[in-house]
């Protein structure tokens, strides 16, 4: 009992340039908060995250990375690299017959400042060299002599420490030099507008040898091409080059004996370039001239990226090096560039994206090993994929891609039904995650199917009302207001449709919905209603009329969606109305939660005084307060109804727990009392949660300690029971009822750490005292690190408590402060 599953994990991108990295293991890698986040594209699935950071994870980069996937068709391990912002660089190891991690080493010598670009070259199968940049002004070169077999030992050999200077070097990009036995060529780019190209051998020093200029904005990417074929022989280097000045510049690097012999020949045409430096590599030199000059974006130019080559035929050795680069710009395109056939100007063949006033655009884009697909990943943290689906012409389509919070997740609250899960973050947005019934594999797969509330503030907690009616939630963010949003008839369809089971859905349902969706406000603070009469006229507008300026926001098309939402889709058109806000509190709130019922919410505000930190309590459906509780002289942390809805948990920073007794006179009248009150920690309590078989319940505190009390004729409180102390802080608490008759139960500990573990319950009934009993705790399943969070533990949430003693498996939904929020599957039988 208690194996545990990871069933989902949903995680937005770090928002910073050379974060994300697609591999020729066809996996993608990114820094989610201190942790770095692995997806599988077609899946559309993240699949683990690897814990080891202490910081945010600023750069990833695969080795082989897809430009040599045509390399690494045999390769049964995969390395990934990853840099972070306190400037530690580790080294992973993926196998992919086992389809396991392991952390190889860290890199001894660490950056004082964070890393801003880690990029590598395969020299063989085994062999690898990387570069790594930091805004400490150096960039270090380091070979790797990797393991032939999994688990093997990894040599690592520091070969230069390049000083840079005051003008920091934020892009890197390394290739061998054609026609010469290992020679390399490093280029740099970075504050000055400036190139800088080095030389080195696979073993010596790195020198300067040349610089070019004609960028006039910072340099945001570099990435050398293959050796291309030219008169019959590889011996010519293209680099590419993209900036904020919104340019993208190729550089051409060719053998200068060549350059020699087509002057003699006189051949000027419109394929004569302007003539560059001349770059000395060891007994060879190398004329760089500038190829083409690209101009389309319009705005900065992050990431530029030549397309994989592709291999040969069997009856050919070798490769095909594309002419085809892929852009990825700040105003929300990617383009992909390609030389015309008959005058070889470069031109833009293919652009995908929009360009939109309404969000900040791409940090980077990125090709697929095979160069059928490519990734773009944006300000919001969000992913877009496109595909060429197209048979004898290009026809590029948006794909489904994972998603998620980009800043820490604060709060989650399952479906009464147990049907989807609500989270709200400092992103500023609430998102409903469900499983979606594909009908040809006929299994269940996670995604983000709305975004019901994009707000102004930083949200800090929520609560889904339980109980009969439509789906509706509270939710409190740093301001002094909670606000009702109630569940739109798009977001109810879309429901049905991926629950596959249409009856479940309606019995929870009154279908007198009158409201289609929702339109987010100018300031981003309010939602209002899009009624489903109304959503037939479409507004007509004037051609005189100026549509885009900051000022306005583009009407939301609400509809039902047949299969997962993407991005755009979700951030416009899943939007719920807001129906009601509730004034009251003098602070941020902080903390909610709602009866089992779904008669009552509680609500809890930052606060220093016993008159700030009282509870709020609000009837449901009329939304006045009926009741104001006073116990707590500080922020009052978590509270929780008890499952018979009688008495009222709350816990707070004043290291005291209260509860009080709940009594319901008639329909709107409530009456509430004080039943025990009693100082339980040492430290800030940060989470509780009730034995649902009882009036038992647990406290967690930042003193690293998990107590049992119990409840005795609601009148005393009397504690049964103190678990061992844990490895770190405690912060979040969820109980969940396995047996009623033994009231033997499963608890889930989250820590300040990420770690996660699960602890048996039972109950020893003594000398025939039916009253409170005695408890015994045994650890179930410590989770492994991989399968936990990187940071915080902020809340954990069993799914459909209520009903766990029909069923083998349950379901377990935490998240933390490492912007992930994950679903467990528990084995309790």
């Amino acid at each position: 009992m208690g194996e545990v599953e990871r069933l989902f994990i949903a995680a937005g991108c770090n928002r910073i340039v050379n974060n994300v990295s697609w591999g020729a293991s066809n996996l993608v890698s990114f820094g989610a908060h201190n942790a770095v986040a692995i997806f599988c594209p077609l899946k559309a699935q993240i699949l683990t995250t690897l814990p080891g950071h202490k910081a945010a994870v600023n750069s990833t980069y695969w080795l082989p990375n897809s430009k040599f996937a045509f390399r690494a068709q045999q390769l049964q391990l995969h390395y990934l690299l990853s840099g972070d912002a306190d400037g530690v660089i580790m080294l992973w190891e993926y196998s992919l017959g086992e389809k396991k991690w392991r952390h190889v080493l860290t890199v001894p010598e660490k950056h004082k400042k964070g890393v801003t670009c880690i990029s590598g070259i395969m020299l063989s199968t085994n062999e690898a060299l990387f570069a790594s940049t930091s805004s400490d002004g150096t960039v270090n070169i380091w070979e790797i002599i990797l393991p032939l077999a999994a688990g093997g030992n990894c040599k690592l050999s520091h070969l230069e420490a390049l000083s840079i200077g005051s003008k920091t070097m934020v892009a890197l990009a390394l290739a061998e030099l054609p026609g010469t036995a290992g020679n390399l060529v490093l280029a740099m780019g970075g504050l000055d507008n400036k190139v800088h190209l080095y030389c080195g051998e696979r073993t010596g020093k790195f020198l300067r040898a040349c610089e070019l200029k004609g960028h006039s904005d910072w340099i945001r990417n570099l990435d050398f091409s293959l050796p291309v074929e030219m008169d019959g022989k590889r011996n010519t280097l293209l680099l590419v080059s993209s900036s904020q000045d919104k340019t993208i510049r190729i550089w051409k690097l060719v053998p200068c004996e060549i350059v020699d012999s087509s002057k003699r020949k006189g051949v000027i045409g419109l394929a004569s370039y302007i003539e560059g430096p001349v770059l000395i590599a060891g007994s060879s030199s190398y004329q760089i001239s500038l190829e083409s000059l690209l101009i389309g974006h319009e705005d900065w130019v992050y990431s530029v990226q030549w397309q994989p080559p592709s291999a040969m035929s069997e009856e050919r050795t070798g490769y095909i090096q594309p002419q085809s680069i892929l852009s990825a710009s700040m105003d929300k395109t990617m383009m992909i560039w390609q030389p015309e056939r008959t005058s070889g100007i470069w031109m833009n063949v293919v652009t995908v994206g929009e360009l939109s006033h309404c969000a900040l655009g791409f940090y980077g884009g990125h090709w697929s090993p095979n160069g059928d697909a490519i990734l773009a990943h944006g300000y919001g943290g969000s992913f877009h994929l496109w595909k060429d689906v197209g048979v004898d012409a290009a026809n590029w389509q948006p794909q489904k891609v994972p998603s998620g919070h980009y800043a820490a997740v604060s709060d989650i609250s399952w479906a009464r039904s147990g049907k989807f899960l609500l989270s709200v973050s400092h992103d500023q947005t609430t998102r409903v995650f469900a499983p979606w019934l594909n009908h040809t594999a006929d299994e269940n797969s996670w995604h983000e199917i709305a975004r019901p509330q994009v707000h102004g503030h930083d949200m800090n907690c929520v609560t889904l009302i339980q109980g009969k009616g439509n789906y509706r939630f509270v939710s409190g963010a740093d301001e002094k207001v909670a606000r009702v949003f109630e569940a739109p008839l798009s977001f109810l369809k879309t429901l049905s449709c991926a629950v596959s089971a249409e009856s479940d859905v309606q019995e929870d349902i009154q279908q007198d919905v009158q409201i289609l969706g929702a339109n987010m406000s100018a300031l981003g603070l309010s939602q209002r209603p899009i009624y489903v009469h109304a959503a037939q006229e479409t507004p007509e507008r004037s051609g005189s009329e100026v549509v885009d300026t900051l000022e306005t926001v583009p009407e939301a098309i609400p509809v039902t969606f047949t299969e997962p939402p993407i991005e755009d889709q979700l951030a416009w058109h899943t939007l719920w109305p807001e129906s009601h806000k509730l004034y009251g509190h003098g602070n941020e709130l902080f903390s909610l939660c709602c009866d089992h019922e779904g008669k009552l919410v509680a609500s809890s505000c930052k606060a220093q005084t016993l008159s700030v930190a009282e509870i709020w309590l609000w009837q449901v459906g009329s939304w006045k307060a009926v009741g104001r509780l006073q116990s707590h002289n500080l922020t009052v942390t978590h509270m929780e109804f008890s499952h018979d809805d009688n008495l009222l948990l709350s816990v707070s920073r004043d290291r005291q727990f209260s509860v009080f007794s709940i009594k319901r006179k008639g329909t709107e009248e409530i009456s509430y009392e004080l039943v025990a009150r009693q100082e339980a920690h040492k430290r800030i309590i940060w989470a509780c949660s009730w034995n649902p078989f009882g009036h038992e319940f647990a406290t967690g505190s930042r003193d690293k300690m998990v107590k049992i009390w119990g409840v005795e004729n609601e009148s005393s409180v009397k504690l049964l029971l103190t678990l061992p102390t844990f490895s770190s802080s405690v912060t979040a608490l969820s109980w969940l009822g396995v047996d009623r008759q033994s009231k033997h139960g499963l608890l889930a500990v989250g820590m300040e750490n990420g770690l996660i573990e699960l602890w048996h319950l039972s109950a020893i009934y003594k000398d025939g005292c039916e009253t409170v009993p005695e408890f015994t705790a045994k650890l179930a399943s410590r989770l492994d690190s991989f399968m936990c969070h990187a940071s915080t533990v902020q809340r954990l949430a069993w799914r459909n408590s209520e009903k766990v003693e029909d069923c083998r498996n349950v379901q377990l939904a935490s998240c933390g402060a490492d912007n992930c929020v994950r679903v467990f599957e528990v084995n309790v039988s």
